[in-house]
């Protein structure tokens, strides 16, 4: 599944303003980071999880969770085993190995990390890079040369990812095994397939660069588009909404 790929819909979330989505995604992993109680931090994923069913991407959401976990566990692990606060939760031959205040740290943590950058990495499932792009250019008045920047960063993802796995098949029909199970034999394998990838990305950044400046990269501006992106009360309702998350977890969960 490639996850930075777009989810044609329409959805409420579809239909937000490209900046609405981008702010109210900061919004929401701001309310998750300030939260301070582990229930409300589950709560937060399970009501980000919700929301993408109303846009038919829950199935992307549940595989975002799951690959979140894993960066969520490592992040618990190091928090429970170096936050000494609290009362000896764990002693073994007279050394505590963690105590109640590192087991509720590394929950809060691994839990926030998750729910912080659930929205964040949904938010392209809902929004075309192009029109991201452009509404920063036209509604923000963002100069075109940093909008482009990270749009295009992200853009490009995908595409190496893809040329990976095909410079990684072509390695395969040579004969290489890249099925074992030996973790360093392996980023043995992986580590010469990044030259070629490395010189077919300077390829395309070379040819990237020749097309945007033939395209007059140099002239646009917010009046350059045609396309408009308006605001509207639904984008107002979503940050005003969000915006009293916010309040709600500072003034009770924090």
């Amino acid at each position: 599944m490639n996850l930075l790929n777009y989810v044609p819909g329409d959805s409420f979330l579809h239909r937000l303003n490209p900046v609405t989505k981008l702010l109210a995604a900061f919004l929401y992993g701001i309310a998750a980071i300030i939260c301070n109680n582990v229930f409300a931090e589950i709560g937060f994923i399970v009501l980000m999880i919700l929301i993408s069913a109303t846009a038919g991407i829950a199935k992307r959401a549940l595989f975002l969770t799951r690959n979140l976990m894993l960066l969520g566990l490592i992040m618990f692990v190091i928090q429970l085993f170096f936050v000494r606060t609290g009362d000896p939760l764990c002693v073994i031959g007279g050394f505590v190995l963690f105590t109640t205040g590192g087991l509720k740290s590394a929950l809060l943590l691994s839990l926030r990390v998750i729910a912080a950058m659930l929205p964040l990495m949904l938010l392209f499932a809902i929004t075309q890079m192009n029109d991201l792009c452009n509404a920063l250019v036209k509604r923000v008045h963002l100069p075109y040369r940093y909008a482009f920047i990270v749009t295009t960063a992200f853009r490009f993802v995908p595409i190496f990812a893809t040329e990976f796995h095909d410079i990684q098949d072509a390695q395969k029909a040579r004969g290489v095994d890249f099925d074992t199970k030996n973790i360093f034999r392996k980023l043995q394998l992986i580590a010469p397939l990044c030259v070629p990838l490395l010189v077919s990305s300077l390829k395309k950044v070379d040819v990237s660069a020749m097309s945007a400046e033939m395209r007059g990269f140099e002239l646009r501006g917010y009046k350059s588009g045609y396309k408009e992106y308006p605001f509207g009360a639904r984008d107002l309702i979503t940050v005003l909404v969000l915006i009293g998350l916010i309040v709600v977890t500072a003034l009770f969960l924090k």
